[in-house]
């Protein structure tokens, strides 16, 4: 889990913002006055609701759990039914922060 920077990053493009995300494998995304972390861990993409903390005080899973990039973002997970890639242009990213 990272610690969420204060400056927002900026993309080109969605390609750009794909090609960052498959590098780093982790990154915040704000959408709609929530925060979300969107990572790759233990083989799986998922996004991770920031506000809700389990036992570990671990971020809570919010999507399925997905083996692919390209998968995951298109997986209609918020607001019910978009995918990151629908809300790309409308949300904030900031980079993840490894301590």
């Amino acid at each position: 889990m990272g610690v969420k920077a204060e400056e927002t990053v900026t993309f080109d493009n969605y390609d750009e913002f794909v090609n960052d995300l498959r590098a780093k494998t982790r990154i915040f995304m704000e959408y709609d006055g929530n925060e979300y972390y969107l990572t790759h861990t233990d083989g799986y993409w998922r996004a991770q609701d920031c506000s809700k903390l389990n036992d570990k005080q671990h971020f809570t899973d919010c999507s399925e759990l997905v083996t692919t990039l390209a998968e995951f973002l298109e997986l209609p997970w918020l607001a019910g039914d978009k995918s990151v890639k629908d809300v790309y242009a409308d949300a904030r990213f900031f980079e993840s922060i490894q301590e």
